[in-house]
């Protein structure tokens, strides 16, 4: 789509990639959020239920809500689970992101997109550029532990089961630093939100000089 920028927000389990996309969201930009996506798919989408029950038994579902504490406790448990339960959700999640994407760009130059496995998904050529928020891990951890309320263990397991995140730091586009305070890394995301606008500007007179 011409003159129109799609950018992804990502980061490993307690990073901030939440926190970045709540200053970008404040700032008055679109954000499309992967994880609110999937959880209205897995509540709503009857093919997408009974796969998941096809894979991991029937006390996935109480009814017709999902599981969440069996279905969390059994995604995280082996890499495979935690490849098999993506495969199921992810393609249908991706699809209706980028329906969503499309229809935001018609009036908007700029979207967003807070994803934590853009990589692991294979779909960093979604976008145009990437985000990633970085923490150093004694803080992701500490941070995770506080948030979610489940042990250091459970959260290392999930660090386990991702992209390593000096690998994810080395693709990413911008890469924004959260080892400090949210008023500086407000500045450093409003920093980073001055250079899109300047790309997505240069982006449109670059296409005004070909037409």
């Amino acid at each position: 789509m011409l003159n129109k920028l799609k950018i992804a927000i990502t980061g490993g389990i307690g990073a901030g990639k939440s926190e970045v996309s709540k200053i970008i969201s404040a700032a008055g930009y679109d954000v499309l959020y992967a994880d609110e996506i999937a959880k209205d798919i897995l509540y709503t989408d009857k093919k997408i239920q009974k796969k998941i029950i096809d894979a991991f038994g029937s006390k996935s579902f109480d009814g017709a809500k999902p599981n969440k504490e069996f279905l969390s406790k059994i995604a995280f448990s082996t890499k495979e689970n935690v490849e098999k339960i993506n495969s199921i959700i992810h393609p249908a999640t991706l699809s209706l992101i980028s329906k969503k994407l499309d229809e935001i760009l018609i009036l908007k130059e700029i979207a967003f997109v807070e994803s934590a496995l853009i990589y692991e998904a294979k779909r960093a050529k979604m976008f145009d550029y990437i985000i990633h928020v970085y923490a150093q891990e004694n803080i992701r951890i500490e941070r995770a532990t506080k948030r979610l309320n489940i042990s250091e263990e459970e959260v290392k397991d999930r660090i386990s089961m991702q992209l390593d995140e000096e690998e994810k730091r080395k693709r990413a586009d911008f890469v924004i630093e959260n080892n400090s305070s949210l008023d500086e890394l407000e500045n450093k995301t409003k920093f980073v939100l001055h250079l899109l606008n300047a790309l997505a500007v240069s982006k449109t007179n670059e296409n005004n000089l070909e037409d």
